[in-house]
């Protein structure tokens, strides 16, 4: 019986990632239109509209570095999607929350190995903003 949960599991986890690709380059199409505006066009925090928010805006690109050298994945799906209040504004992010409200539902990995399942377009995001990490 143990067997068959793993190998159900797999099948759950495995099966909507093969069908659905995450794409780096449409997670940047949706921060330059969408994010750059809070978050700058280089993704550290300086955008036109950061000094109307109530907290400093994050830089985007210390992510990783400000989690031990691991993409804090989890923490920023549920900031982005609403799961976890934001204390700039609440909520999901502003305006444009409903963008990632999607049946297209991808597993991805968290750092502890464990799947996590989001809609496509935020799973595209997060590895956009993974890809941006810097030292």
């Amino acid at each position: 019986m143990q067997v068959y949960r793993g190998i159900l599991l797999a099948l759950l986890v495995a099966g909507p990632a093969q069908a659905q690709e995450v794409s780096v380059s449409e997670g940047s199409d949706l921060y330059r239109t969408y994010c750059w505006q809070c978050h700058g066009f280089e993704s550290n925090g300086d955008g036109p509209m950061a000094e109307m928010l109530a907290i400093r805006t994050p830089d985007l690109t210390k992510l990783a570095g400000e989690n031990d050298g691991v993409f804090p994945t989890d923490r920023i799906a549920e900031q982005i999607d609403g799961r976890s209040q934001l204390l700039a504004h609440g909520g999901e992010m502003p305006i444009f929350g409903a963008v990632f409200e999607t049946d297209q539902q991808i597993a991805v990995a968290l750092p502890n190995g464990q799947p996590m399942m989001v809609g496509l377009p935020l799973a595209n995001l997060l590895a956009f903003l993974e890809s941006i990490q810097s030292e």
